[in-house]
């Protein structure tokens, strides 16, 4: 039962944020989902500083560890899938990191308090993770666990990850609407995720 939860457990992971993504906006006013980063939700101040990490962050750190360890633990699995995994549980831990070190409530902040940067850093591994995972499945040898139209799609998102956080880059930068790219970017890693776990829990 725990192993069957571990392996679908990044796929529910992806459902849970998008609902508890949802949610924390509902309880910030005038909250704007294209023009503010997710993180907004539990910076310094905010009505949802509280309740952004109870709902998400931490839930999610659980689902991302989870998943990892089912990566770790299967059984003749290539090398680089369990390097994969272990980059999935840092993902969870890091999660967790900048879930209780809120971000400031000015995102464009010259002068960001040390939780700020301690968030920051942790969102930058966070990325990392996410674009690693799928860059190692991308060399596995094709096999029943890791079929070859996965390893096609690991590549897939890795480009459109990237392309959406030069988008982001841009938006930040003009500041305009980055609260999309950044969606959209983790939205497609989050898709890798959810596949992964649906082939490795079949």
């Amino acid at each position: 039962m725990f192993t069957s939860l571990a392996s679908y457990s990044g796929g529910i992971a992806t459902i849970w944020i998008v609902v508890g993504v949802y949610i924390a906006g509902l309880f910030y006013p005038g909250y704007s989902h294209a023009k503010q980063f997710c993180s907004e939700l539990g910076a310094s101040g905010s009505p949802t500083q509280k309740l952004s990490p109870i709902i998400n962050n931490y839930p999610l750190g659980i689902l991302f560890c989870l998943f990892g360890w089912y990566l770790v633990q299967l059984p003749n699995a290539d090398i680089l899938v369990s390097i994969s995994g272990g980059l999935i549980i840092l993902h969870g831990i890091t999660t967790w990191v900048a879930g209780y070190f809120p971000m400031d409530a000015d995102p464009f902040t010259n002068h960001p308090t040390f939780n700020c940067k301690v968030h920051s850093w942790a969102g930058f591994i966070m990325l990392l993770t996410l674009l690693i995972a799928p860059i190692l499945i991308v060399f596995v040898p094709s096999s029943a666990i890791i079929p070859l139209y996965f390893r096609i799609f690991s590549a897939i998102s890795v480009i459109l990850a990237i392309y959406y956080l030069l988008a982001m880059a841009r938006a930040v930068k003009q500041q305009t609407n980055p609260g999309i790219y950044q969606r959209l970017s983790y939205g497609v890693q989050l898709a890798w995720l959810s596949l992964f776990s649906l082939i490795v829990g079949v």
